[in-house]
Parts: C-alpha cells; sequence; structure tokens
C-alpha cells in the first residue's frame, strides 16, 4: 500500500473547507449516533482509513466492541434502538441514492425520530463523510498512513 499524495498539503484550502463542513454536520446529533453513521457509510463505501478511524473514535466514546462488529449487519439484531435503525436505514438510503432514491418510508421514519432539522444534520453526516472516504480512497488512504514519515519505500506514510 502507497500513500499517493497529502492532500492536505496539495490543496490546504479544500482541506480547510472540508474541516468546515464537518465541524457544522451533525451538531444536532448525539455524538456516537453521529460516529455510528459515519462508520457504516464508510463501511459501504469500503474506505479502510474511515472504517479504522471511526471505530476507534466509537470505541473510545464507550460503544460497546459487540455493537460496532454488529455494525454491517444492524438489520438482523437487536442490538440497535429503533433510533439508531432509522438513522442507519436514512443514511444507508442517502449514501447511494442513485439507486432507488430515498423511499418515503425511510424519510418518514428519519423525520418521526429526528425532526426535519435532524434529518438535514443525517444528511450533512452522510454527504461529509462520503467526501472523506472519496478523498481518502482515491489518494491511497489507508489504516496508520500518516504514522510515517514519507520515502521510506515501506508505503509508511506522511506525518501529521
Amino acid at each position: 500500500m502507497k500513500l499517493r499524495m497529502n492532500y492536505r498539503e496539495a490543496k490546504p484550502e479544500a482541506y480547510r473547507a472540508m474541516q468546515g463542513l464537518e465541524a457544522a454536520a451533525g451538531r444536532g446529533l448525539d455524538p456516537l449516533l453521529k460516529e455510528l453513521v459515519k462508520t457504516r457509510v464508510s463501511q459501504m463505501n469500503g474506505c479502510a482509513f474511515c472504517v479504522d478511524m471511526h471505530s476507534k473514535d466509537l470505541l473510545g466514546k464507550g460503544e460497546p466492541a459487540e455493537r460496532l462488529l454488529l455494525l454491517p449487519v444492524w438489520r438482523e439484531v437487536p442490538a440497535f434502538t429503533e433510533a439508531e435503525r432509522a438513522a442507519l436505514a436514512f443514511a444507508e438510503r442517502a449514501a447511494f441514492i442513485a439507486d432507488g432514491g430515498m423511499p418515503e418510508d425511510v424519510y418518514e421514519e428519519a423525520v418521526r425520530w429526528y425532526g426535519e432539522a435532524g434529518v438535514v444534520d443525517l444528511l450533512l453526516v452522510v454527504n461529509t463523510i462520503g467526501a472523506w472516504n472519496r478523498i481518502a480512497i482515491a489518494t491511497g488512504m489507508y489504516p496508520g498512513c500518516f504514522d510515517g514519515p514519507i520515502g521510506k519505500g515501506d508505503g509508511s506514510g506522511l506525518d501529521r
């Protein structure tokens, strides 16, 4: 694995803009729910860097490992609340909006639990993590890629 570029250095103003969006996205949501959504969307998008980061964030915030391990199959287990299920269903549909749009029942359930402002929060979290996923995957980011100096020839990455 090789980190292709340090996008932060290549376009610092774009990185700052993404940081601003990140700061605004999901302010009205419970922090654990926000991390669950980020992790699930990152799983769906196949972003190892973001799955690793947000899984660690969840564990650090007290999320039980069992629930984290079951997140990809949340529909099949009773480990998630009705409100979390509504958010996860909404997030999954929003993440892949081109595949059938947003079903009315999924939308209505999200509004029932989170209100219109909360649905906007969910949309912003999904859109922001989707953008981070695309940046990470396209630039070759992987877990630990920023832990060592670039140019070692071992793909170890960049300094933070």
